[in-house]
């Protein structure tokens, strides 16, 4: 039996936060006659469902720096507590992003572009792993973290105020994250290929 220390219980959260979002995304709640308001703000449509996972969403982000944090501040980094995080992050991360692009919120090819990329960071990370190499998260992966995050965030409130200002800052950070997701993945290569042995 796996005992999960709290910054462990903090990322666990994180992916079932993700389910209560896919739910209210997803779920066709009018099938059992449960309706969500809409407001209009400004000529702006917001469905209520959509600003309920937001705040959900948000939830969810700042887990994602608390529960390292904690564990740093505290001495509780496991490798358990490492595993749940990056399956946590890409849980999150990229439901969104599938949900996202299957209601017209985003084109396709930005989850495709970000799930693949995840995939080859992945495998790159198992294989220097194999070698007993940890391979470190870089800034452009920080700074592509960061960015999704709030972009995401602005997407699900529709990107509100800004979009009252024919500000599309939502879309800005979301594609900047997509290009940013490319290079951090050349950034894990590179780091990979550096070690002689692998």
């Amino acid at each position: 039996m796996i005992i999960l220390n709290l910054p462990n219980r903090i990322t666990l959260s994180r992916i079932i936060i993700t389910v209560f979002i896919v739910i209210f995304c997803l779920f066709p709640f009018y099938a059992i006659n449960i309706n969500f308001p809409q407001y209009n703000i400004s000529g702006v449509i917001v469905d209520s469902k959509y600003i309920i996972a937001g705040f959900l969403f948000i939830i969810a982000s700042v887990s994602d720096f608390i529960d390292g944090k904690l564990a740093r501040m505290k001495g509780m980094v496991t490798d358990t507590g490492k595993m749940l995080d990056t399956i946590a992050d890409k849980v999150l991360v990229n439901s969104v992003l599938i949900i996202f692009a299957c209601n017209g919120f985003l084109h396709p090819i930005v989850a495709v572009i970000y799930i693949f990329r995840d995939e080859v960071v992945n495998a790159l990370r198992i294989h220097a792993a194999k070698n007993g190499v940890i391979v470190a998260a870089s800034m452009a992966g920080k700074i592509k973290t960061f960015a999704m995050m709030v972009g995401l965030s602005l997407m699900f409130f529709y990107n509100l105020p800004f979009e009252l200002l024919n500000i599309h800052l939502d879309d800005f950070l979301v594609y900047f994250a997509t290009i940013m997701s490319v290079i951090s993945a050349f950034d894990y290569y590179h780091q990979v290929m550096k070690i002689k042995k692998l």
